[in-house]
């Protein structure tokens, strides 16, 4: 590996990890501010609403991707696409429903939960839940209703991490009043 490689690696690494800590450092903030889990969770979702309304135009921007035509393929753009730009890492899909308006995503390696152990009074706490939001608050913006849930969490002692998506409505377009 080229000495330039081994530089950008290291930044990349460097800017991860810095990542990993101000997002630590914001959780533990909410801890604070917050009496119960629950509320910190809503926050978190809150959070991560509002950064998934705004990232979806640069990721449109930047992946080139159309309108997904159904909820498998909003699938594969998650894990291959977005997920893999913003967080360097591509979630395996799992766990389909019958009807196919339900999936999971296995995230193998958590990068926001690097360097965390979660205290035992903090059993309730979904760290992560900020994943949630940024998911829920993306596909809304492409007219997509979903629901999004941690279901399983490496943090709380599970075998994995997983998120569930369902899907419950396409939402239509708004038009300001009088534009048809």
């Amino acid at each position: 590996m080229s000495r330039q490689s081994n530089r950008a690696t290291d930044a990349r690494k460097v800017s991860q990890e810095l990542f990993t800590l101000t997002y630590g450092a914001l959780v533990a903030q909410l801890i604070k501010d917050y009496e119960s889990d629950d509320e910190v969770n809503k926050q978190l979702d809150k959070m991560g609403y509002n950064i998934g309304v705004r990232i979806v135009e640069d990721f449109l921007a930047r992946s080139n991707v159309g309108r997904c035509h159904d909820f498998r393929e909003t699938a594969d753009v998650i894990a291959k696409q977005g997920m893999k730009m913003y967080l360097g890492m591509s979630p395996a899909i799992t766990n389909w429903s019958p009807a196919g308006d339900e999936f999971s995503l296995l995230l193998e390696n958590n990068p926001l939960t690097d360097f965390v152990e979660l205290p035992e009074k903090h059993g309730n706490l979904n760290y992560s839940n900020i994943l949630c939001g940024v998911l829920r608050g993306a596909l809304e913006m492409v007219q997509m209703e979903v629901k999004v849930w941690f279901t399983q969490d490496t943090l709380r002692g599970d075998n994995s991490t997983e998120i569930r998506l369902k899907f419950i409505k396409r939402l239509e377009d708004a038009l300001p009043a009088g534009e048809e």
